[in-house]
């Protein structure tokens, strides 16, 4: 899914002050730097799981019958391609 560097920022905000808010928490560096952290993190999530979309797009146009993207089969394919995709990262 794709998010724009302004949606990545806020929810970097709204993570960061809910974990603020939690009473087992304590930061020891700054709220700045820990949203920083956070947003750095989810953007690898964001990349991560970009690499698996494109992974299991290759794989159902590699089919040697076309495929119809929004067919049923692609939905199925797509699946089943992406959580093979998931597996393999041990996630």
């Amino acid at each position: 899914m794709r998010l724009s560097r302004d949606k990545v920022n806020k929810l970097a905000h709204v993570i960061t002050d809910a974990v603020a808010d939690m009473d087992q928490v304590e930061f020891i560096e700054d709220r700045n730097t820990i949203r920083l952290e956070v947003r750095k993190i989810l953007e690898q999530l964001l990349m991560q799981e970009a690499r698996i979309d494109q992974a299991a797009r290759q794989k159902i146009e590699s089919q040697r019958r076309t495929i119809i993207e929004g067919s049923e089969e692609w939905s199925i394919l797509y699946r089943k391609y992406y959580n093979d995709e998931v597996k393999k990262l041990g996630v």
